[in-house]
């Protein structure tokens, strides 16, 4: 009778925690279906892929990993060895932006570097250093054309701590300068306000503005989340992502006409990939 008594509550406990995960809502944002990707698998060198960019032709896609110093050009219909350019030695690198004419790759640190010369035998960057004291992990870039500059997202800054925000940083394309300001702070009771779970950090690992709605979509791997702010950091939407689908998303492109590129690392012994999305107005 005392193991009965026992297993009565374990049972109720396993019964609650998979209701938890039926319950849980995986809607999608207007104009994209997230159950119905079509699935690119990219090669052992970018199994740590960590950042995207997409090229104008769409089929080629400029990515780094978070181990080399290197961009990598990925043709999803290929399967031959991506070619890559060397513009720095080794280190943690987690995203890469473009505004349109010049290249910058993230360190988790939050340096920058400007790739120059890029597809030459010449390939280099110039790096700038994140001038600001304190403990700061960042994933996170983008290009805000409103402001001239790049968006970094803090994934773990000190500044954050038991504060219930998210800031972000930015780096004006004009004077290569960082701001001496955050840009803005996301409230992370909002994104719990729409979820209905209960978030400790958010923590970003790529964002990008929609070509089209001109919002900023931000995806999270630790939290398996896409959530919706506008330019400034408020936010709109949130959807849970399912582990399926999203083993660990690091980065996110969009195309011209608002199709959705999303990268996965490699995790749980599955394959990195690169999901598309449809957009449908």
């Amino acid at each position: 009778m005392r193991i009965w008594h026992l297993a009565i509550p374990l049972i109720l406990l396993s019964c609650n925690q998979f209701k938890s995960r039926q319950d849980k809502n995986f809607g999608s944002p207007k104009g994209y279906d997230l159950r119905e990707p079509v699935r690119y698998y990219v090669r052992q060198s970018m199994q740590e892929i960590s950042g995207i960019v997409l090229a104008p032709n769409e089929q080629h896609i400029l990515a780094i990993n978070d181990e080399q110093g290197r961009v990598f050009s990925i043709d999803v219909t290929a399967n031959k060895p991506y070619p890559s350019w060397k513009f720095d030695k080794s280190g943690d690198y987690e995203d890469i932006a473009t505004d349109g004419k010049d290249l910058m790759v993230l360190k988790s640190n939050g340096h920058l570097y400007e790739v120059i010369n890029l597809f030459t035998d010449s390939t280099d960057a110039v790096s700038y250093k994140f001038r600001e004291a304190g403990k700061r992990e960042f994933e996170s870039l983008y290009f805000d054309s409103a402001r001239n500059s790049m968006i970094m997202v803090c994934k773990a800054c000190e500044e954050d701590k038991g504060q219930r925000k998210t800031t972000a940083y930015s780096f004006n394309m004009a004077t290569r300068e960082f701001s001496d300001t955050p840009a803005y702070q996301i409230n992370i009771d909002d994104i719990e306000k729409i979820t209905g779970d209960k978030i400790a950090l958010f923590k970003p690992s790529a964002a990008l503005i929609h070509p089209i709605e001109k919002r900023l979509y931000i995806i999270a791997a630790v939290n398996r989340l896409l959530v919706i702010t506008d330019l400034n950091g408020k936010v709109l939407e949130a959807y849970n992502l399912r582990h399926t689908t999203f083993k660990q998303p690091e980065g996110i492109a969009f195309a011209p006409n608002g199709d959705m590129y999303i990268s996965n690392e490699s995790a749980d012994e599955a394959q990195a990939n690169i999901l598309k999305f449809k957009y449908h107005h």
